[in-house]
């Protein structure tokens, strides 16, 4: 019996052992580009009359840093926009992604020439945490448009952190109307 409790814990060490070699790999600091558009840019000119009528506009509010117990503290976040396309059937074409601090300036725009989303597809943009360019009244105007009627749904989340405390919150884009 004693034998076999000798055994057992050989073994169990064992395991410990190659479970702790095995879990210890060097993580890779090298950064891989992600190429999220490539394949959504439209390879044709579509009609720029027929564009220019069909357009929406779309504001999404960025908290890329908030307030913390001062106005001179303040803790930085990283915001994720998302744009969803919802049709079952038909795709979203996106003609602007523009991102703003805030003071109104464009810090930067996203896309050079319309893209689009297969249905039900969704893309994301993402703003570090280190990116302080937004301030905390950043925003993304976004145009789109579809050849049939659409509800795609446009929002940010917001992730951060103060002390061991993590949090998240989204926020809604809601149509500019002129």
């Amino acid at each position: 019996m004693r034998k076999l409790k000798t055994v057992i814990h050989s073994i169990c060490l064992l395991v410990i052992i190659v479970m702790t070699i095995v879990s210890c790999k060097e993580k890779s600091t090298e950064e891989i580009p992600v190429e999220v558009l490539d394949n959504h840019t439209l390879d044709r000119k579509a009609n720029a009359i027929l564009i220019d009528s069909l357009v929406r506009q779309v504001y999404v509010p960025i908290y890329s840093d908030i307030y913390n117990q001062t106005r001179d503290s303040r803790t930085l976040l990283t915001a994720t926009l998302s744009i969803r396309n919802t049709s079952l059937k038909d795709s979203l074409f996106v003609s602007k992604i523009d991102y703003y601090n805030t003071e109104g300036d464009l810090v930067r725009s996203y896309i050079d020439s319309p893209i689009y989303l297969t249905p039900m597809e969704s893309i994301d943009y993402v703003i570090e945490q280190q990116d302080t360019s937004g301030g905390s009244g950043a925003n993304f105007m976004i145009d789109w448009y579809s050849k049939k009627q659409l509800n795609p749904l446009f929002q940010a989340v917001m992730v951060g952190g103060l002390g061991a405390q993590a949090f998240s919150f989204t926020t809604e884009g809601i149509e500019v109307i002129e």
